[in-house]
């Protein structure tokens, strides 16, 4: 794992704790927005990995696709959560005052949690957090 891996799965770990906070707090809008940032952050530690970097969110959601996921390297499962994702924050974001439900959420943060369980099976383990 290089230092730059590292650096986003520990801000992957910081959305998806935020995300978590966020729902409990009673904002699921603002929840999956997290938890969406935790997939992207994760997406984006494997193409680090890969020496691939993209500015826009639409290439780094495509080449995770094409270079993880079609290859067989991670499960599909988690390039459309990705996708799912997105269209919730933009839901989250921008869309009416509860455009999510607080379960959608639930949901989506716990696909958030398995998404970096993988990237730490796959790009390696990252340090126990300090309480």
């Amino acid at each position: 794992m290089t230092e730059d891996q590292r650096d986003l799965l520990l801000a992957a770990r910081e959305s998806h704790a935020a995300a978590g906070l966020l729902l409990s707090g009673g904002y699921p809008g603002f929840a999956v927005s997290r938890a969406y940032y935790c997939m992207f952050y994760v997406a984006e530690a494997f193409l680090e990995g890969a020496e691939m970097s993209f500015s826009k969110h639409s290439a780094v959601i495509a080449a995770f696709g094409r270079e993880f996921v079609q290859t067989g390297k991670v499960p599909v499962e988690f390039h459309r959560s990705l996708l799912e994702a997105l269209e919730l924050r933009h839901q989250g974001d921008y869309g009416p005052r509860k455009a999510v439900p607080p379960e959608q959420a639930q949901q989506l943060i716990a696909q958030a949690k398995r998404f970096l369980e993988v990237a730490e099976e796959l790009i390696g383990p990252l340090p126990v957090e300090e309480s």
